[in-house]
Order: structure tokens, then sequence, then C-alpha cells
């Protein structure tokens, strides 16, 4: 599994950032899991739990979210069907932490959970 798992990760996350740049909810909605439990914390919200409430928290974040969000220095961690890619997300001047979980469900990689958080200490919190 090796590389070619972390490789796949990579590339469903790259796909998660993409969607938020393009404010595409289709595409979003696609990459979350349908089969496990889902949660998504956003900086400064409450944890979100279902995927009906998660997906109704990213219709309401992309209407608004700039279209400039990048992953920066992602690193995958991952142990046989689940995954975690750790990295910063860059908004312009702010930079935030993120965790994003991942399952191997229907053949891909599917989130689990998104959390961004400000960095404590940078003036951005």
């Amino acid at each position: 599994m090796g590389n070619t798992a972390t490789a796949a990760v990579l590339d469903a996350n790259d796909a998660f950032y993409r969607a938020m740049r393009a404010g595409d909810l289709d595409a979003m909605e696609a990459l979350w899991a349908r089969e496990r439990p889902v949660s998504c914390t956003h900086p400064h919200g409450p944890s979100i739990f279902g995927r009906t409430a998660v997906m109704a928290s990213w219709q309401l974040v992309l209407g608004h979210l700039p279209p400039e969000i990048y992953a920066e220095e992602p690193q995958a961690i991952v142990t046989g069907k689940t995954a975690m890619v750790l990295c910063r997300e860059r908004i312009g001047t702010i930079e935030l932490i993120a965790s994003n979980a991942w399952v191997r469900e229907d053949d891909a990689w599917r989130m689990v959970n998104h959390q961004a958080a400000h960095i404590p200490g940078t003036g951005d919190g």
C-alpha cells in the first residue's frame, strides 16, 4: 500500500481544497463518506456531526469563502483503510492548522472529518 496509498490520500486532500477554491458543493459532497459517521469543525465554530449537517455547513461556507485557500506542507499518515492528512491552510495572509481524516469507502478515499483552527500565538485567532 505504502507510497501508492499515500499519494492517493494526498490527491483526495488536494481535491478537497480544489472544491473549496471553486466553491463547488457537488465536488465537496462527493468527497465525504456516506457510510461512516462524519464531523467537521470550522474555525471559530462548534463541531458539527452528521452528513446532512456537515454538508449544510459547507453550503454556507462555500458561499463566503475566499477562493484563495491552499493546503501547504500536507503530510499523510496512512494505516490500512484510514488516513490522516495534517497541513497548514493559507487563506491570503491568514494561516490555519488543519487535520483531515479519510477512510476507504467504495474504492475511494472519503473524508470523515475536517478540522481547521487558528494557530495559537500567530495573532490570527
